[in-house]
């Protein structure tokens, strides 16, 4: 609170001031509004994500050393069958045509960061609250009205955006943290709701105990009170409450009736491209194998897209059978998030060079890359697509190797001729042609080089024979010296000739003649059209 002044009486004609207070502090409070997303039966979620052939049947995942493998998650048709939480390999055996999976941590970690870095999407403000066996995360969407519309509407679009990532959850939101959340572990999945400020318990006064953190001494206490819901525990005398069970009982009390206040600690996720997958059982045929790309590749691209992003590169690393690794990366001209293409890149790679053993497991990385366009002027020529080019660099690449594919660019030394080659990338920016009006002649490297006899006559050549022919220099121009390496076995020392000759026959020969002067012989490295 700060003093602010206002005139209240007068005296001898004088006004007189006192000090009065305005809470500052509740009149720029900003309103509170919190979106839960929550995803039970998290571990046999991951797993059956990206194995879209293991969708619809009777799962259960196991966690856990044999022989003490207990379920620790599984589908609801499996819940139907009968099957239960903390079922042993053996009682789960009795069950016919019942999938069992190892639950896989790395997979789980890799799809909270894409939940996460997807809730980022739509408040850079998310609080993680990990359980385990289930995800949870609230976002605070406070003021975000303007950008996603009102929050029934953010939470359709989340939601959507979720279950495009192929993960069933629910969205609850409320004013209150943890009302948002109790709401949240009480909704089927596949549903949003949103609370009014002001109704919070009566939202939640017909949902199970279990959806808050109780223990089993406190779980225990209800039951003997008969207390079955948060409504029932919200109607409970406070005082009687706390002389009972301490100060838990009333943390209890305010949970019930969503007015239990919170600090919110928002984390900051990062945005990566990534996913892993551990097989089932080793993969050897390279088909089996794409047929299981696919699906990573789709979640990518979609996580790209969501950013006005496009693949720029992918990296695919194989766990061998042995403990080796398999490394390969892919990296077409332009950034593109055409599906097919990348599969077909992938293939490609992966057929030149195939990995030497059985594959256990998998992992993609990506890196982003934008997906801004050139605009051609009117009447500038169609560029063909890009898909074309590169589909045609990776059948190239199968046929002569990696190392013989791509953009020759000058190395840094004046020994001519010398060179090294780049990935080919298309420049960005669009290239105007200036005419020229000049007359200019063009310079055709011979690759490689052809010897020719060549008579020198006053330390300059007079008469050499190329491709058969007799030439007689009419004008001779050099030489140019130029040399290099002298610290290395590899040095050179080159005298450069440009030379205009005459043969017998009145043909004309504009030319480039190299002197090696450590080797002593003559080349023909160019001709000048």
């Amino acid at each position: 609170r700060r003093p602010v002044t206002q005139t209240s009486a007068t005296c001898n004609g004088r006004e007189l001031e006192k000090p009065n207070y305005v809470d500052w502090s509740a009149m720029t409070k900003p309103a509170e509004l919190y979106a839960c997303l929550y995803a039970k039966e998290f571990p046999v979620q991951v797993l059956l994500r990206l194995r879209s052939e293991l969708r619809g049947k009777l799962c259960v995942v196991m966690e856990g050393e044999p022989p003490f493998e207990q379920v620790c998650s599984l589908t609801r048709k499996a819940r139907i069958l009968g099957l239960v939480h903390g079922m042993t390999r053996v009682e789960v055996d009795t069950f016919s045509a019942v999938t069992v999976l190892p639950r896989s941590p790395k997979e789980e970690t890799a799809t909270k960061t894409v939940l996460l870095e997807c809730a980022g999407a739509f408040s850079p403000r998310v609080e993680d609250k990990r359980e385990d066996g289930s995800f949870l995360c609230v976002i605070d969407i406070a003021g975000t009205s303007s950008l996603f519309g009102p929050p029934g509407l953010l939470a359709e679009n989340l939601l959507t955006r979720i279950r495009a990532l192929g993960i069933t959850g629910c969205i609850a939101v409320s004013c209150n943290f943890h009302a948002a959340v109790a709401l949240a572990k009480g909704l089927p999945p596949r549903t949003s709701k949103v609370i009014s400020d002001g109704e919070e318990s009566m939202a939640l006064s017909s949902l199970p105990l279990a959806v808050l953190d109780i223990t089993e001494d406190q779980a225990e206490t209800f039951g003997l009170w008969g207390i079955r819901t948060l409504g029932m525990l919200a109607a409970l005398p406070e005082k009687e409450l706390v002389a009972r069970l301490g100060q838990s009982g009333k943390r209890l009390r305010q949970l019930a009736r969503g007015e239990m206040p919170h600090l919110f600690q928002p984390i900051a996720p990062a945005f990566t491209l990534e996913e892993r997958l551990e097989l089932d059982s080793p993969v050897k045929l390279l088909e089996a194998l794409l047929f299981v790309v696919n699906g990573m590749l789709e979640q990518l691209i979609l996580r790209a897209k969501a950013r006005v992003l496009a693949l720029a590169s992918v990296s695919i690393i194989l766990n061998l059978e042995g403990g080796t690794t398999h490394t390969r990366t892919v990296r077409p001209a332009l950034p593109t998030n055409d599906r097919p293409l990348w599969i077909k890149l992938i293939h490609l790679d992966l057929e030149a060079h195939p990995p030497q053993a059985a594959i256990l497991a998998l992992f993609l990385a990506a890196e982003p890359g934008s997906t801004s366009k050139v605009q051609l002027g009117l009447f500038s020529p169609q560029l063909p697509e890009p898909a074309r080019l590169d589909d045609t660099l990776a059948h190239i690449r199968a046929i002569v190797g990696d190392e013989n594919v791509g953009r020759p660019v000058l190395a840094d030394t004046h020994q001519p001729g010398v060179f090294r080659m780049e990935p080919f990338t298309v420049p960005s920016g669009s290239s105007s042609v200036v005419p020229c009006n000049q007359s200019r002649s063009a310079l055709r490297r011979l690759r490689p080089a052809e010897a020719v006899s060549v008579t020198v006559q006053s330390q300059r050549p007079k008469i050499f024979v190329f491709q058969g022919k007799r030439y007689t220099v009419e004008y001779a121009y050099g030489p140019w010296l130029v040399s290099g390496d002298w610290w290395q076995p590899t040095l050179w020392g080159l005298e450069q000739w440009d030379l205009v000759a005459r043969a017998q026959d009145t043909a004309l020969l504009c030319c480039c003649l190299v002197h090696d002067r450590i080797e002593g012989h003559w080349q023909m490295t160019a001709l000048y059209d």
